[in-house]
């Protein structure tokens, strides 16, 4: 992963030795030929920020620099000291088809689990590592579905049947709907929307453990590909087995959905104006 690991070499140090990343550096490390577009990823990792009820200002700081022109002029630019946790919102908003970004993705998702971003993990509510982990599902499902692809996955029936195999693996041969359905939740909703922060947790395993094997082992068929997610699913199964968790079909269904945790975030964020 030799484009992450240069991450840390544009990295700078204030006055009081606290890190920082210069949103301007960042931009061409992660792909972006143009601000605008980087911008609109910034944006959005605000909003994510502000949802998981940090304060934007303590991550995103703005900033302005001068740039030279031709004869001599000179013209300042909006530019943002961004500290790790901004990084993270950022890659984990961008467009996971640039290999940077899928690369970063992968990049933070071992380091929440380092000391860091672990204890910001732990001071979250049950409803925001809900928000937090259904964010990551989303970026990699992405990925996913390209990997599937490649397989040979192609119309909307053949990846309904991929995404079952891997239900079926993890959940003991149940389908998406059979899941629904045991958990009272309406079909024309998506499941993982009312999942607990547990449940959604292995289904994210699932989901990355799945898209590295197919690219691993470069499977090209679509029975391949549905072998492979159902046998993730099958090994995810045994090891929560294995440490005595419960079976993520016996985890009940939240109250709320992920889609109305957001609405009432934004609606909080608003009347808060």
């Amino acid at each position: 992963m030799e484009e992450t690991i240069k991450f840390d070499d544009y990295k700078h140090m204030d006055v009081d030795g606290i890190e920082f990343w210069q949103a301007r550096e960042l931009q061409p490390l992660l792909d972006y030929s143009k601000w605008s577009n980087f911008n609109k990823v910034i944006k959005t990792a605000m909003i994510a920020c502000k949802i998981s009820n940090h304060d934007v200002d303590d991550h995103f700081i703005q900033t302005t620099k001068q740039i030279e022109l031709a004869k001599t002029a000179q013209r300042k630019i909006i530019d943002y000291k961004l500290s790790r946790y901004a990084c993270y919102l950022i890659v984990m908003n961008g467009d996971p088809r640039k290999k940077i970004i899928a690369d970063g993705q992968t990049y933070f998702a071992v380091k929440t689990r380092q000391q860091e971003f672990q204890e910001l993990y732990n001071q979250l509510s049950e409803d925001e590592k809900r928000l937090f982990i259904r964010s990551d599902i989303k970026q990699r499902n992405m990925l996913l579905a390209e990997s599937a692809r490649n397989a040979g996955v192609i119309t909307p029936l053949e990846f309904a049947i991929f995404q079952d195999s891997g239900y079926k693996g993890l959940y003991n041969g149940l389908t998406a709907k059979d899941i629904a359905s045991l958990k009272s939740i309406d079909e024309k909703d998506d499941i993982l929307d009312y999942m607990g922060s547990e449940e959604l947790a292995a289904n994210l395993f699932r989901i990355t453990q799945t898209e590295g094997k197919l690219k691993k082992e470069h499977i090209t068929s679509k029975s391949e590909a549905n072998k492979v997610h159902y046998e993730v699913g099958q090994t995810i199964r045994k090891a929560i087995t294995e440490i005595g968790g419960t079976m993520p079909e016996e985890l009940p269904a939240a109250e709320k959905s992920i889609k109305e945790l957001v609405q009432e975030k934004r609606k909080s964020i608003k009347d808060k104006k």
